[in-house]
């Protein structure tokens, strides 16, 4: 991805819209071992083995759905989005398909196109909140878009410049494109030729679904008491300004090795210290929608730069160890700039590598 001026248009922010993978039933099949595959990366893999299963049940819509996925990690884009326009018109009830369409179009820049599939995918299943959530993603990519014109056309419009350097700090301090590496798992679908059987129970989630960011609610600071009549109200407190908050190991984090680093990284980025919060970064870092690794570097370099404090906090971190050299730390980021103060979940998945710990997977969520 290359460099843009600081007011150009914002792309998909990966961390926050969740590519759905329907539940697969527990059975040892090809279709099993290409959705292990997919969770390792192996995309070729994985598609191998769901070619195999759907050579002999070409109707299965999880296999169809899954080859879909694959494909769509791939940057199949097209071919994708065949399999998942086919599958609404088999089983237009189903809203993970629609979702599906709509990440593509996203990365496409097609927003209008993905705004109508989510709105699909909502009135198909009005509760399936990963569909509202990236509902929302859209219109703020169609916001600052938005904004990115009225600057085009007036430069020195201060209120376009202050409202689209806030949406980019809302969705955490990077610009990123593409398809998100999240992978949520909704409820499973009988593989019937015809009609699908009603969802059943969520399988087990290989992966924890990426969520959206809310914005934060203002904060509002009542009068302990009323003021007598002609005095003036008493001025509200200003707001503590976030500190970093020393994370507690708990019995999940080894040694807690991995609570020094998450709070290590979150002190890098207060500092503007580069080349310590990249560092923190495993070679092999989940890149979101596909950029090369130099260009998210420099990106993040631009932003960490940019003119003005930076204050990010930990709080409430958890962390679960997935084995000796695997771990997921979730916790409540608290981020502060000259133009924006947010708090929202976030969720780091880590890897240790000649002897420590390493970002692998990071998003916004739960």
């Amino acid at each position: 991805m290359t460099a843009r001026s600081p007011f150009s248009p914002i792309s998909l922010a990966a961390g926050l819209f969740a590519l759905t993978l329907l539940s697969l039933p527990v059975r040892a099949d090809p279709l099993q071992d290409a959705s292990k595959l997919l969770k390792q990366n192996q995309h070729a893999q994985a598609l191998e083995q769901v070619d195999k299963f759907l050579a002999a049940k070409p109707k299965d819509p999880q296999g169809r759905f899954l080859r879909g996925v694959i494909l769509t990690e791939m940057g199949r884009s097209n071919d994708a989005i065949a399999i998942f326009s086919r599958l609404t018109e088999d089983y237009p009830q189903l809203p993970e398909p629609y979702n599906n369409l709509a990440v593509i179009y996203a990365q496409q820049k097609q927003y209008d196109k993905a705004k109508q599939a989510l709105e699909t995918a909502i009135r198909t299943h009005p509760s399936y909140a990963t569909a509202h959530e990236n509902l929302g993603d859209i219109y703020a990519r169609m916001a600052s878009q938005a904004y990115d014109k009225a600057l085009q056309l007036d430069s020195s419009n201060s209120t376009a410049q202050t409202k689209l350097a806030m949406i980019r700090d809302l969705m955490g301090g990077s610009i990123r494109t593409g398809v998100p590496p999240a992978v949520a798992a909704p409820p499973a679908l009988a593989a019937a030729p015809k009609t699908p059987a009603a969802p059943a129970a969520p399988a087990p989630k290989a992966v924890e679904p990426a969520k959206a960011v809310v914005p934060p609610k203002p904060v509002v600071v009542a009068a302990a008491t009323a003021p007598h009549p002609g005095q003036p109200a008493p001025a509200a407190p200003a707001p503590a300004p976030a500190k970093a908050v020393e994370p507690k190991a708990n019995a999940g984090d080894p040694s807690g090795e991995v609570g020094r680093l998450v709070n290590g990284w979150a002190k890098a980025w207060s500092k503007k210290d580069v080349k310590a919060y990249l560092a923190v970064y495993a070679k092999d870092f989940a890149v979101p929608g596909g950029a090369t690794r130099a260009a998210w570097e420099k990106e993040r370099n631009l932003r960490i730069k940019k003119p003005g404090n930076i204050e990010v906090a930990v709080d409430d971190l958890k962390i679960t160890a997935n084995g000796p050299d695997q771990a997921v730390a979730k916790f409540r980021q608290h981020y502060k700039s000259a133009t924006l103060k947010s708090s929202s979940n976030k969720v780091l998945h880590l890897v240790k590598r000649d002897g420590r710990w390493q970002i692998q997977q990071e998003r916004i969520g739960n």
